[in-house]
């Protein structure tokens, strides 16, 4: 499996994935387009092995400018995408969300992401988003370094709940655990948040059953699939083969996520990935299409 694949013919073969399986395209809610400058100091992160990584060689496969980057998402046939961008000290949510307004208004097929950050002000900033047209926020438990059941936050997900927004929140131990990661603290929101429409952020890993725990517990909460069952994630944390029924019995609320651009393979090889679990066609047109379709209203 070549890191830098040609993306002509993976575009092709990820095209005929898709149709295969008489799918209109795919949606994929967790893909990441953030300032330049801020997406290559994220780069030089993984390049230099930084502690969040798990100390793991982690190759960017797709390391393109934006418009090339967006371009090649549309040659995938991905017809809904997302600007998962965070911030990781305070001060910074405001200012990305304003780069997120504009990089949506100006890659309609992009679903309009912000976020948010446990500050002064934070309930504020989170209602101007979603009054400016946020779709799904993105929350990164592990980046941020912050508990998500921080009183300051409450407010945040109370508002976040009623207006029915998603969160795409990487709260899981993986990579590498952080002090508030796990499935704990995120259970301390949703007992205080039931109606919370959060996707786990690679189906939790490696927490995973923990994950599926609460999925099962509260019927808003959703898992994506980035990076989930391929062969570089299946080494550091296997996903436990006695738990497939269970994802497969949550098979209206699993999403696809890939991480692109910032992968260490092929976007085909997630795909591959998830054809190989066996869970039948159904599974798989619901997972790359028509869960999230529904969940943001996209035409069929």
């Amino acid at each position: 499996m070549s890191p830098h694949p040609d993306t002509r013919t993976e575009a092709d073969d990820v095209r005929r994935f898709w149709k295969g399986l008489g799918l209109p395209g795919l949606v994929d809610v967790h893909t990441h387009f953030m300032p330049e400058r801020v997406l290559r100091k994220v780069w030089a992160y993984f390049d230099a092995l930084g502690p969040l990584t798990g100390g793991v060689e982690w190759p960017i496969t797709y390391r393109e400018e934006e418009t090339a980057r967006a371009a090649l998402l549309r040659e995938f046939g991905v017809r809904g995408f997302t600007a998962m961008l965070y911030p990781h000290k305070p001060g910074m949510a405001r200012w990305l969300n304003g780069w997120a307004a504009d990089f949506a208004a100006r890659t309609p097929d992009c679903l309009h992401t912000s976020t948010l950050f446990p500050e002064p002000g934070v309930v504020d900033h989170v209602r101007d988003a979603v009054d400016a047209g946020a779709r799904v926020f993105k929350a990164h438990v592990q980046v941020g370094a912050y508990d998500p059941a921080d009183e300051s936050l409450d407010g945040a997900w109370g508002l976040l709940a009623e207006a029915g927004v998603p969160v795409v929140i990487h709260c899981g131990s993986g990579p590498a655990p952080g002090k508030h990661t796990g499935p704990e603290p995120i259970a301390r929101v949703l007992a205080r948040h039931p109606r919370l429409r959060l996707i786990v952020a690679h189906l939790g890993m490696p927490e995973y059953e923990d994950f599926l725990d609460l999925a099962e517990r509260y019927g808003e909460v959703r898992l994506d699939t980035t990076m989930a069952f391929t062969d570089f994630s299946e080494r550091l944390a296997p996903f436990p083969r006695r738990a497939l029924p269970r994802l497969a019995d949550l098979g209206d609320r699993i999403l696809l996520g890939s991480d692109f651009p910032n992968i260490p393979y092929p976007y085909l090889h997630q795909l591959h990935a998830l054809e190989r679990l066996d869970l039948g066609d159904a599974w798989l047109r619901a997972v790359c299409h028509d869960n999230a379709a529904r969940l943001f209203g996209l035409p069929g």
